[in-house]
């Protein structure tokens, strides 16, 4: 190694020891940034030639890396919609023109249409419930929506579709002839919503239907009226000259581990059109009924639909659902905040506003529901701290201050060196 390749190698490491003193600036500077992650410089040797008993030349090079699997601290704060992630999930952000970015960073607030965006300026994503059930994308960031909080009045939403669950006793029995509120072995109620946001009670009737070995339970929907209003799901409510359908009971199937068996065309749950003023075709979904030898117990309903009314107060759920408490003092379940994971979060590409976007080193993004998996949970009236360490970052920056100087001296006294050499010529 002579001279002049000394001199390019401490230029290298000074360019290295600058870069690295950029990182700590960027690190001390966000230190109060919630959801940042801290710059790792990495140093690495630069060779240009070597053999065996020589000095290889070369240098240092810095390679810039986000410690993004590493988690902040969460601190506690007075606004519901601050959020927090516990695990290794991103929320999902877009900004204005609509693409979409992975963050950690969970202050959002309402804009003056009622979208939730963080300080930086990008919306926060979720699916609207008030359309069905989610699918969520295993390698997509697409399909959701805004997460709104109205700012007016709620308007009603007619209920669409819900979820029943319970176990029905193998045992119990009941009289010949069709399932109705006089030949029933259990039965229940669901509250639903027209057009116009009117509660309709509707009467469920189970009825063991079980012959032959072969485990079967006839299901009906009935209104206040005494109306059959389930099966046929071209069956308006109230019937009209367009009738095409027949209102009928359902025949669910079970295994014989008293599971509701949902191969092949047997059915899931029941179609019911709700009564009163344009009140809509909805599905009730029941896979998760069960039949065992034990008494007739409900778990919770869920329906979507509501009553016009105004918004008192949002609440946030640990699996992401975001809820509104409305004035008549009733919850409605109206946006599912998904979490986001990727295969190698240390190789997210960065960009202003604390959001990272996948790539080809990252692996696509994939969507799961928060609770599941590594994802982790939503913690709401909190944020996640940065996961910078200001003293360390301070310790760092005077040893990259002293090996940018070594270096420079280094440059220094060859420079030196390099005009003896030419004057010893002249």
């Amino acid at each position: 190694m002579g001279l002049y390749d000394a001199m390019n190698a401490s230029v290298t490491g000074m360019n290295a020891q600058s870069n690295y003193l950029s990182n700590i600036g960027q690190n001390i500077s966000n230190s109060s940034t919630p959801g940042y992650k801290e710059a790792d410089t990495q140093f690495s040797t630069l060779v240009n030639s070597s053999g065996v008993g020589q000095t290889a030349s070369g240098g240092v090079a810095t390679t810039t890396r986000l410690l993004v699997d590493k988690q902040g601290t969460p601190t506690g704060t007075n606004s519901v919609t601050d959020l927090a992630i516990s695990g290794e999930g991103f929320f999902v952000v877009s900004d204005k023109a609509g693409q979409n970015f992975l963050t950690r960073a969970g202050s959002f607030v309402k804009d003056d249409s009622g979208n939730l965006y963080n300080a930086a300026g990008y919306y926060l994503m979720g699916y609207d419930l008030s359309l069905g059930t989610p699918t969520m994308a295993s390698n997509s960031l697409t399909g959701m929506t805004n997460v709104k909080i109205p700012t007016g009045v709620l308007p009603a939403v007619a209920t669409s579709y819900g979820t029943f669950s319970a176990n029905l006793d193998s045992g119990s029995t009941a009289g010949t002839g069709p399932v109705s509120a006089s030949n029933v072995t259990s039965k229940t109620s669901v509250v639903m919503y027209d057009s116009v946001g009117s509660q309709q009670t509707v009467s469920l009737y189970f009825k063991n239907t079980t012959s032959g070995g072969v485990a079967t339970w006839s299901v009906a929907a009935y209104d206040s009226s005494g109306n059959l209003i389930s099966g046929d799901a071209t069956y308006p409510y109230p019937s009209s000259p367009s009738v095409v359908g027949t209102p009928a009971a359902t025949t669910l199937k079970f295994t014989t581990s008293g599971a509701l068996d949902t191969t092949g065309t047997n059915p899931t749950g029941l179609t019911i059109n709700v009564p009163g003023s344009g009140g809509k075709v909805m599905t009730l979904d029941m896979r998760t009924l069960t039949q065992y030898a034990s008494a007739f117990a409900l778990q919770p309903t869920t329906v979507n639909g509501n009553a016009s009314s105004s918004v008192s107060s949002v609440s946030i759920g640990t699996d992401g659902t975001l809820s509104y408490k409305l004035g008549d003092g009733s919850t409605v379940a109206a946006y599912k905040i998904p979490l986001a994971s990727v295969a190698s979060p240390d190789n997210l590409l960065a960009s202003t506003g604390n959001v990272f976007s996948p790539n080809l080193l990252s692996g696509p993004a994939a969507l799961g529901a928060a609770g599941t998996g590594k994802l982790g949970t939503i913690k709401s009236s909190a944020l996640e701290g940065s996961t910078v360490d200001v003293a360390t970052e301070l310790t760092h920056m005077i040893m990259a201050q002293r090996n940018y100087q070594a270096n420079s001296k280094m440059f220094s006294t060859g420079a030196q060196l390099m005009d003896t050499l030419i004057n010893m010529q002249v």
